[in-house]
């Protein structure tokens, strides 16, 4: 089972551990590993929030932002069949693939 909680712009991982039982997870999208867990869905989520609490206080500590940074670019891997259309579709709408790629991926995270 994976999940994800939301907290402050940072999100979490949550998995299930039936040998330990108890929940579990990670705070993602930052350079550092930080961790939490819980033995009920509520424990969880205080965990996870006091987690994020936390370490945007230690980043503050150290002067540090607390969010990984992204540098714009990033290869995508696709079958080759898809990267043809693609390529065909961006042709014909006078678009470049990249411009193709972040009208595609702005229309999905629009809502976000």
């Amino acid at each position: 089972m994976t999940d994800k909680l939301v907290y402050k712009d940072f999100i979490g991982t949550v998995h299930f551990s039936t040998k330990d039982s108890v929940f579990y997870g990670k705070i993602e999208g930052i350079n550092d590993l930080v961790t939490f867990e819980g033995e009920t869905v509520v424990d969880l989520k205080k965990a996870f929030e006091e987690s994020v609490d936390d370490y945007i206080e230690i980043c503050k500590e150290v002067e540090k932002d607390p969010l990984k940074s992204f540098k714009g670019s990033f290869n995508v891997r696709i079958a080759p069949e898809l990267h043809s259309k693609a390529f065909k579709a961006a042709l014909l709408k006078g678009k470049s693939l990249n411009q193709l790629v972040q009208e595609a991926i702005e229309k999905e995270v629009g809502s976000l």
